[in-house]
């Protein structure tokens, strides 16, 4: 099996798409995001990669069918004539050559596909509950910074001090290489479960940068209850846990 496979399930006519991934991550940020997009636009799905750097295993719908590992693409052109490609999926790369070999492979297809931007979503830990959570940006080029910084993202000296680890700074980091620009958009969260309210944040930077009407209300629905959260947030902080729980799993790190 090749590292990286990509089947087209359609081939729409592209002149300058704009590609915005939204994998798993720290409070799944990104992957909340993406799927808000894709339901509100009534995107289409038109490619699934596969790799063997997936986890070695299937998932099983209420239905019974059988669904493999896969990182997806949707395409959607909006009543304002933006061309969005939306990258998700359920899991990134288990492993560091995983990872790079899922983002080159990803790259091509993209250079193949003309696209002229890249925007990466995340979410960045705070530890904390943020009562009006910031958005964090990370750009390729001081152009892009500046035009980011007009909608509102923030960028700071040594923020994030660790750099961004996974997909979401892999094809930035690798991007030069196919003369592609792209900028990282990271929204606050406590980071220990799914944060709505974290996507929610970058979802209006990118309602206004695309022009999208979006209606919020469904992510009310995976709201944790926030006395609850503050409860676990406590223990953590009373026993020093300087981690992430159990719960997070292995992409906890990923932005």
């Amino acid at each position: 099996m090749d590292n990286v496979i990509i089947d087209f399930i359609d081939k729409p006519e592209l002149k300058n798409p704009v590609l915005i991934e939204g994998l798993p991550g720290i409070g799944d940020v990104g992957k909340i995001a993406a799927k808000l997009l894709i339901d509100q636009l009534s995107a289409k799905k038109i490619i699934s990669i596969y790799s063997r750097f997936l986890p070695p295993q299937v998932l099983v719908t209420d239905e019974g069918i059988i669904k493999p590992m896969q990182n997806e693409i949707y395409y959607v052109k909006t009543e304002k004539d933006h061309e969005l490609m939306i990258l998700t999926g359920d899991y990134q790369g288990l492993t560091s050559e995983g990872q790079y070999d899922l983002s080159y492979g990803i790259l091509k297809l993209l250079k193949d596909l003309n696209v002229v931007k890249i925007i990466t979503l995340g979410g960045y830990g705070v530890r904390k509950i943020p009562e009006e959570p910031r958005v964090l940006g990370a750009a390729t080029g001081e152009k892009l910074l500046s035009e980011m910084k007009k909608y509102g993202v923030h960028f700071e000296t040594g923020h994030p001090s660790s750099g961004i680890v996974g997909a979401s700074g892999l094809l930035l980091g690798l991007a030069r290489l196919f003369n592609l620009e792209g900028v990282c958009l990271m929204g606050e969260t406590h980071g220990f479960f799914p944060d709505p309210q974290g996507a929610k944040t970058v979802l209006k930077v990118l309602s206004e940068l695309f022009d999208l009407k979006l209606d919020y209300t469904s992510l009310e629905k995976i709201s944790p209850d926030l006395e609850i959260l503050k409860a676990r947030l406590k223990e953590l902080e009373e026993v020093g846990n300087e981690g992430v729980p159990d719960s997070a799993g292995d992409l906890s790190y990923f932005a």
